[in-house]
């Protein structure tokens, strides 16, 4: 893997650690509780807005057509082991480092006045959440990289218990468990990859063999972790329980940055180091996809409450990701990225809509509303946008992302494209039925009839998603160019690695 420091200053370092700057900030804030959470508000925006900035090294100095990690920072830590702390950014991750960062500061203005309490800490805990985020992203020693992937449950955790809905402790025991649980696993093969390569480099670890037998076991752990994360159906159940429960910038990140860590995962490790036990597994991938798109989709039909409803929604497209993923070529995988980042954008939007109108009225039941289009048409027309790109009309990021993993999966299967195309189908169904119920018929209920449309605050919020929704459906070759050289050179890899191994010798001898 090619090295290349285009920044020539720890850019990585000073992204994932300012947030925590701003945490020791906010534990000396002196004065009384509305002086003190009126001050934790604008520290908490403007070191998120820093970070943000300081991000923006990554977006205009990375080399498009390099392949390997750039911006790499190394410092020894635990030479005798192989372990080091090594942060760098590749095609695969560099955007996701750009979202972490762009998303903190719409969801602590996004709770600006929807946070009242324990003010102080809540903007802590979102700080500290996206400094595990960015890291997770960034760490390319396997350790580290589990270290900031476990560390996201803390805040997240305590986003939820503490500061969610009537029955957020049961949300968030089940959230931390269910993920927690499969990590373990995950651990247990981070150990096994080290007891061989005698290292947690994760660039070492993707040259270093492994049999197809110990790829078999290390991939099942793999999969116990990222499927989770994903999530995958059946183990999606917590991903509804936590986002209605959540505070809305709560599950403005739960969607847009943390259900990536689990097809990121896929991409990172699964993919490229196990080979053979990915294209041997490939078609249980496939079939798990397929489920997840059609049965969360059917479930989103029935919901009454909009967040449960984008949440299953959530489900099917993260199904759409893993269908590419695994379709083992270029047009699959890159749909698959490009999914990913419009699902982060369009999702985050979809729950901040839904928070605009909660924070009126204190009610997600889809029965309440009807007619918000007479009283709030600035909402109804930035609604619009999201459920269409939701459902990827052309022209807007969500097709850009179904249609390369269509193509890809085409590839594979007609029956693969078929099946997965069932999403798009039924996603077109629940969004609209959702977005008609909300936003068209007769105004009769009377506490409507005095609702506000989007304040001057919920403007600034939405009006970089609306920018990027619009951007990644117009011109997507902005985004796909970052990621192009990295999934070709993936591809290739894999490939050949797999067509090395159906060698009859060779293949005998990796049995072993």
């Amino acid at each position: 893997m090619t090295n290349i420091n285009a920044a020539g200053f720890p850019v990585l370092s000073l992204t994932t650690f300012l947030p925590l700057l701003g945490v020791l900030v906010l534990a000396t804030l002196p004065g009384d509780e509305a002086a003190s959470a009126r001050n934790a508000r604008w520290i908490a925006l403007w070191t998120s807005l820093l970070a943000f900035v300081v991000s923006l090294v990554l977006w205009v100095r990375f080399d498009h057509r390099a392949a390997g990690y750039q911006f790499v920072e190394t410092i020894s830590w635990l030479p005798s082991f192989g372990v080091s702390y090594r942060l760098g950014v590749d095609g695969i991750s560099v955007l996701f480092v750009l979202l972490s960062t762009a998303l903190t500061p719409l969801c602590i203005l996004a709770s600006w006045e929807a946070v009242t309490v324990r003010v102080r800490e809540y903007m802590a805990a979102f700080l500290i959440l996206e400094t595990m985020m960015v890291g997770m992203f960034s760490a390319t020693d396997f350790l580290l990289f589990y270290m900031f992937f476990e560390g996201v449950l803390i805040p997240m955790y305590l986003i939820i218990g503490v500061w969610g809905g009537p029955r957020r402790v049961y949300a968030s025991l089940k959230f931390f468990l269910y993920t927690f649980a499969g990590s373990v696993l995950m651990l247990l093969a981070l150990l096994a990859m080290w007891h061989q390569a005698g290292t947690t480099d994760i660039t070492v670890l993707l040259r270093t063999p492994f049999s197809a037998v110990m790829q078999f076991w290390l991939f099942l752990a793999f999969l116990a972790s990222f499927a989770v994360k994903v999530p995958m159906w059946p183990v999606h159940t917590w991903l509804p329980d936590a986002h209605v429960e959540a505070p809305t910038a709560g599950s403005v990140i739960l969607a847009g940055v943390l259900l990536k860590m689990g097809a990121y995962g896929f991409l990172r490790f699964s993919v490229p180091m196990l080979p053979l036990a990915s294209q041997h597994f490939a078609p249980m991938m496939f079939a798990l996809g397929v489920v997840a798109v059609i049965y969360t989709s059917l479930v989103a039909l029935a919901q009454e409450d909009m967040k449960k409803l984008i949440a299953y929604s959530s489900v099917a497209h993260m199904g759409v990701v893993v269908i590419g993923i695994f379709t083992f070529n270029v047009q699959g995988i890159d749909g698959a990225l490009f999914q990913m980042i419009s699902h982060g954008v369009v999702s985050a939007a979809l729950f901040l809509c839904v928070g605009v109108i909660y924070d009126r009225i204190h009610t997600r039941d889809i029965a309440r509303y009807g007619g918000l289009a007479d009283r709030m048409p600035a909402y109804a027309l930035v609604f619009m946008l999201f459920t269409m790109a939701s459902i990827g009309l052309p022209g807007t990021s969500g097709f850009v992302g179904e249609f390369l993993v269509l193509v890809g999966a085409f590839q594979v299967s007609l029956w693969l494209a078929l099946f997965g195309s069932f999403g798009m189908i039924l996603g077109a169904a629940y969004m609209l039925y959702l977005y008609r119920r909300v936003i068209f018929g007769k105004l009769s209920k009377p506490d409507l009839r005095a609702i506000l449309d989007l304040s001057p605050r919920e403007m600034a919020v939405f009006a970089p998603l609306v920018i990027l929704t619009l951007w990644l459906g117009v011109y997507p070759s902005s985004f796909t160019s970052f990621f192009d050289a990295t999934v070709s050179a993936m591809v290739q890899n894999h490939t050949e690695a797999v067509n090395l191994a159906r060698q009859p010798v060779l293949f005998a001898g990796s049995t072993q």
